[in-house]
C-alpha cells in the first residue's frame, strides 16, 4: 500500500483543532457557570431585601441577576411582579413583553407571561389591552382567572350584555353561583332603558333580573320607579311593599318612598298601619321616619319617637326623640343645644358601611364604589348597626 505524506500533515492539525475547540469549550463553561453564580448570588440577594421590605435594594439585585443570566425565566417574573407592586407599570410591561418575544419560551411559561402581562395592562387602567390578552386566554389553563378578570373589565366598562355572558360562563366552569351579579347586570341595563324612555325594555330587563335572583330586591325598587315615571303610583306602591315579603330589613331603604306614595294615592290610615306593623318587625329609623311622615297626631309622634329610643338606644332614635320633644314646646334652647350635640356626635354615623371593605356612603348603594362588590351595603347605617354587633 503506498503510503501519501499528506496523512502526517493532517494528523497534527486535527489534533490541534480538537484541542482548541476543547480550550473554547472550557471557557464558554467556566464563563456561563460564573453568570449563573453571580446570578443566583443576586437572586438570593434580591429575596432578602424583600423579606427586609427594601424593594428599591431588590429591584437592583434582581436587575443585576437577569443581566447575568437572562435566560433565567423566573428571575424575570419576579423582577416584573416587583414593578407591578410598585406601580412601575411600564418597565413591567417591557420585562414581561421581552419574555413573550423569546421564540424559546416554553408553552406554560408563555401562557404564563401573558397572564402577568394582562395584569400589568389591568393595573395601569389599559383595560382595552388587558382585555385583548386575557381574552387570548380563555383557551388556556388560566379559563378561569381570565375570565373572572373580564368580568371586572366589562364591569368598570359597563359593558353589561357582556358581563352577564362571562358569568355565565363562569357558571358553567363551576366557579359557584353568579345568579345574584346577573341580576344585577340585568337592573343596570334596565337602568339604562328607563333612562331613554324604554319602559317596556326595562320592564322585560327587570324580568330577568328577577329570574336570575327570585330573592332580588332591587328589581322591585326599579320596577316602582318605572311605575312612577308612566304615572302608575299605586302599582308603584305594591312593587315596593313586595320587598318586605322577600327580604324585610330591606323595607327600610324604600320606606320614604312608600310613605309619600300612601299619602299620593290618599291611604294615609292604611299606610300608617303598615308601616307600623314592619316597624315592628325590622326596626330601623328609617322606618320610624315614614311612620313620622305619616301619622298628624304630635302627641302619637313624641310617643313614638321616645318608645323606640327607649327599645334602641342609638344617636339617631335621640334626635327623632328631640324633634318631636320640639314640637311639642320643649325648652327650646335646651333642645337646639342637645339638637347640636347630637348633630355634632352623629356626623359620621349616619352613612352605610360596607360589609365587605367598611367604604362609607352617604346613600345605601348596591355596588361598592371601592371594592366593587355586589349587595356589601347593609339597609341600616352603621350608628344602628353598631348596637347590634
Amino acid at each position: 500500500m503506498e503510503f501519501e505524506l499528506w496523512w502526517l500533515l493532517a494528523l497534527p492539525v486535527t489534533f490541534g483543532l480538537g484541542w482548541l475547540a476543547s480550550r473554547l469549550d472550557l471557557l464558554q463553561l467556566k464563563r456561563d457557570g460564573k453568570n449563573r453564580s453571580t446570578a443566583s448570588l443576586a437572586y438570593f440577594r434580591g429575596l432578602n431585601f424583600l423579606l427586609s421590605e427594601q424593594q428599591d435594594k431588590a429591584i437592583d439585585a434582581f436587575i443585576e441577576a437577569v443581566t447575568a443570566d437572562p435566560e433565567t425565566v423566573d428571575l424575570h417574573f419576579a423582577l416584573g411582579n416587583l414593578f407591578r407592586r410598585r406601580g412601575e407599570y411600564e418597565r413591567a410591561v417591557r420585562v414581561h413583553q421581552n419574555l413573550l418575544a423569546r421564540a424559546d419560551l416554553p408553552a406554560a411559561e408563555r401562557q404564563r407571561a401573558q397572564v402577568a402581562l394582562a395584569q400589568d395592562f389591568f393595573k395601569a387602567g389599559l383595560l382595552d389591552r388587558a382585555e385583548a390578552v386575557y381574552t387570548a386566554l380563555t383557551s388556556t389553563a388560566y379559563e378561569s382567572e381570565a375570565l373572572a378578570a373580564l368580568l371586572q373589565i366589562h364591569e368598570r366598562t359597563r359593558e353589561w350584555n357582556s358581563a352577564i355572558d362571562i358569568a355565565q360562563r363562569l357558571e358553567r366552569l363551576g366557579g359557584g353561583s353568579w345568579s345574584r351579579q346577573i341580576a344585577h347586570y340585568w337592573c343596570e341595563i334596565a337602568l339604562l332603558q328607563r333612562r331613554d324612555t324604554e319602559f317596556s325594555a326595562a320592564l322585560d330587563s327587570l324580568d330577568k333580573a328577577r329570574a336570575a335572583d327570585p330573592r332580588a330586591v332591587r328589581p322591585w325598587q326599579l320596577r316602582a320607579l318605572v311605575a312612577q315615571q308612566q304615572g302608575r303610583p299605586e302599582e308603584a306602591l305594591a312593587d315596593l311593599r313586595r320587598i318586605a315579603t322577600l327580604r324585610p330589613d330591606f323595607t327600610a331603604i324604600v320606606a320614604a318612598d312608600i310613605a309619600r306614595l300612601y299619602r299620593e294615592t290618599g291611604q294615609i290610615e292604611a299606610g300608617l298601619d303598615w308601616l307600623r306593623t314592619q316597624l315592628q318587625e325590622a326596626p330601623a329609623i328609617d322606618l320610624l321616619d315614614a311612620v313620622l311622615q305619616l301619622e298628624p297626631d304630635a302627641v302619637e309622634r313624641r310617643r313614638l319617637s321616645l318608645h323606640y329610643l327607649q327599645a334602641h338606644r342609638s344617636l339617631l332614635a335621640a334626635s327623632r326623640a328631640v324633634e318631636q320633644a320640639a314640637a311639642g314646646g320643649a325648652d327650646e334652647p335646651l333642645r337646639s343645644a342637645v339638637a347640636q350635640a347630637l348633630d355634632g356626635a352623629l356626623a359620621n354615623r349616619q352613612r352605610y358601611r360596607c360589609a365587605a371593605c367598611g367604604f362609607e356612603a352617604r346613600n345605601h348603594c348596591w355596588h361598592c364604589p371601592a371594592c366593587m362588590g355586589w349587595d356589601t351595603y347593609p339597609p341600616r347605617r352603621s350608628e344602628e348597626l353598631s348596637l347590634t354587633v
